[in-house]
Formats: structure tokens, C-alpha cells, sequence
């Protein structure tokens, strides 16, 4: 077991090396965006704005065919926000223009990025082992799939809801073995997890046709009907969000209701299948009220600016407001997805009381008792 988990963990490494070799090469191809070190700042007069502080920079070129040389650019802040004005020494991006002059790109972030991802990693790995560092590349590898199968399949002109459900499919696959190793726990919780997805697939297919849903609810969608994705199925694409987003709160819930039968099956291999199922599912109930909250709260904060916007919004009545494509799509977001949760229970527990039930003694005994449950969002 221990040498299966390491051979995953080798195979994720490569995985994602490949990955950031392939993400290097490509951006060969796109805008000229370099590197600068701003030397020295000062007000720009030249262009009045009480909103807003502008400056005047010199930055020194840092890479690409310019490379020392020294530019003056523009940039700015707000009022609000004068303690991120730029001073000396500070890191920024400059953008390349098609007549050679640069241009301010943005604040570079990145180290700090990277050091926020240390820790998350550091973190995750001290605590959970060899467990939490297989979550990582779980993730990681979710991610990917995303990045390099889903996003250029509907690009390329495919079904937004179909292409998704293919990703996520091979998503659930390779991040749960990622996550919680090669042993007869993650497969169930993963027959589980597949067969709710299917639920919670069908329900929000008939949600949005029985609201007449377009999903073309915000800029977002409005940008991407431009150019090359004119004829994007945003229908589909909402969709496929949905089941994205409801695969990663599954994964949860499933692996802990399969651990929780497994444990109680080993405390007491007598109980029949009745029993076992009863005490379990009394444990995915508790579950279920927490998550429940977490993900309607989940979807509320990933929207928060624009609902706020909504209310101030005085020229129309509430439940003329609640009525709009915007909110009732994050109403059918949260509610499908917590749907599926309170489904997967019940559907979980009962696959894995069948299964436990029938094991006799010594084949319990062989199971994944060492196990630590961990999951990494």
C-alpha cells in the first residue's frame, strides 16, 4: 500500500513538471509581457483625478531584448488604496505595444503567490502525511484536466455539459486515488460520488429548462459569445459549472460517510445491515447540515459584489430582483448542489453497509483501517 501511494505521488510530480514545461512553451506565443524594477516614482501633474493618484515611473527593463534599458511609464492607484502606490525597488510587469513602447502591466505578485502556496503545502503535508501531500497532487491534477481537456474541448466547439462530464468523470477518478490511496474505501465513496453527480446532473438539466434559464446571467457570458465562441452552448457551459462545483463537495461527504460504516463495522462486526446503516447515516446527517451551509455560503461569497450590487438596486422590489436570471441561477447552483449532498448520504451509506456487511472478519481486518480521512479542496 505504502509503495502504491508513493508511486502516485512520483507520477504527480511528473505530471505537473510536464505541465509548467508545456505552460512555458506556449507562452512563447502570446503578448511580450517582461519583467521591470521601478527606480524611482514621482506625482504626475499632468492629469488631474481626485479619484485616483498617478505617478510617473522609471523602470529598468529586467528581461526579454530590452533588457537594462529604462523606460518612463504611467501607472496608478486609488485614493482609497494609497498605501499600494509604487515606490523604488518594486517588481512590477511591463506590456510591449505593437509600436515598441511599454506600458504598465500590473503589480508582479507572483513570489508572493508562490509563497502562499508553500504554505498551503507545508501546512496540508505536516498534518496529513503522506495522505495530505497525495491530496495536493489530487488536486493538481484536477486542475489540469480542466486547464488541458475541458476548457480547450469547448474552445474547440463541444458541448460545454458533455465535455465537463467527461472531465469530471477522469477528475473524480485520479483525485481520489490521489487523495485517499488505491483501497476498497475510495472506490465506493467513488461509486457513490459518480452515482449522485448523475442525480445532481438530471436535476439541474430540468431546473434550468423548468426556469427557461439561457445562462447568459453576466458579463462573463457576454465576452465569451464574442469572436471565436459566438455559438458557446451557455446553457451547457452553467451546467457543466454546476457539476464542477458540486464534484468537489461530494468528495467530502463520501469518503467520510464509507470511513464512518467501515469504523462502526469494526467495533461491532455482529451488527446486521440495518443496524449499521441506521448509526451511519446518523453521522451524514450531522454532515450534511454543515456542508449544506458551507456551500450555499460558498456560491454567495463567489457573488458577493454582485449581489450587493443588486441591492442597491432601489428602483425595483425585491421579489422582482430575486426573479432575475442572475439570481435564480445561483439559486439553482446552490440548491442543485445541495441536493446532491443530502442524496450522496443515504446512497454512499447504503453502498457501503451492503459491501461492509458481507466482508467476513479477516477481509475487514485487511481493509484501510490505518487510513486518515483527508481532503483538500
Amino acid at each position: 500500500m505504502l509503495k502504491r501511494t508513493w508511486v502516485s505521488i512520483v507520477f504527480g510530480i511528473m505530471l505537473l513538471f510536464g505541465v509548467f514545461c508545456s505552460l512555458s512553451v506556449n507562452a512563447q506565443d502570446q503578448n511580450t509581457i517582461v519583467k521591470g524594477k521601478v527606480l524611482s516614482e514621482r506625482l504626475d501633474t499632468s492629469f488631474v483625478n481626485s479619484d485616483f493618484i498617478n505617478q510617473k515611473l522609471e523602470v529598468e527593463i529586467l528581461e526579454g531584448p530590452d533588457s537594462d534599458q529604462i523606460v518612463t511609464i504611467n501607472a496608478s492607484v486609488r485614493n482609497a488604496d494609497s498605501d499600494y502606490k509604487y515606490g523604488e525597488g518594486d517588481s512590477i510587469y511591463l506590456i510591449k505595444g505593437i509600436n515598441g513602447d511599454y506600458f504598465f502591466g500590473d503589480r508582479n505578485r507572483l513570489p508572493r503567490i508562490w509563497l502562499i502556496f508553500a504554505l498551503f503545502f507545508v501546512v496540508v503535508v505536516a498534518l496529513a502525511g503522506k495522505r495530505g501531500l497525495g491530496s495536493i497532487f489530487g488536486l493538481g491534477s484536477s486542475i489540469l484536466i480542466i486547464a488541458f481537456y475541458i476548457i480547450p474541448m469547448i474552445i474547440a466547439g463541444n458541448d460545454p455539459f458533455f465535455v465537463s462530464l467527461q472531465g469530471i468523470v477522469v477528475a473524480a477518478l485520479v483525485s481520489f486515488y490521489f487523495a485517499h490511496g488505491f483501497n476498497r474505501r475510495t472506490t465506493i465513496a467513488l461509486i457513490g460520488t459518480m452515482i449522485t453527480l448523475v442525480i445532481a446532473g438530471l436535476l439541474a438539466w430540468f431546473f434550468t429548462r423548468f426556469l427557461f434559464l439561457t445562462g447568459n446571467y453576466s458579463e462573463d457570458t457576454v465576452y465569451l459569445q464574442r469572436g471565436v465562441l459566438e455559438n458557446l452552448d451557455l446553457r451547457g457551459l452553467f451546467l457543466g459549472g454546476v457539476m464542477l462545483g458540486t464534484l468537489g463537495v461530494l468528495d467530502d461527504i463520501t469518503t467520510a460517510q464509507v470511513a464512518a460504516v467501515e469504523q462502526i463495522k469494526k467495533a461491532n462486526y455482529n451488527l446486521k445491515f440495518t443496524e449499521l446503516f441506521k448509526r451511519s447515516y446518523s453521522i451524514g446527517k450531522e454532515h450534511i447540515a454543515g456542508l449544506v451551509n458551507t456551500l450555499a455560503f460558498a456560491y454567495i461569497g463567489s457573488s458577493f459584489a454582485l449581489i450587493l450590487l443588486f441591492s442597491f438596486n432601489n428602483s425595483n422590489p425585491w421579489w422582482y430582483i430575486l426573479n432575475s436570471e442572475f439570481i435564480a441561477t445561483e439559486i439553482v447552483q446552490s440548491l442543485v448542489g445541495s441536493i446532491a449532498l443530502v442524496l450522496a448520504v443515504p446512497i454512499t451509506t447504503f453502498l457501503a453497509c451492503k459491501i461492509y456487511e458481507s466482508l467476513s472478519k479477516e477481509q475487514l481486518a485487511k481493509g484501510s483501517s490505518h487510513e486518515v480521512h483527508t481532503h483538500v479542496h
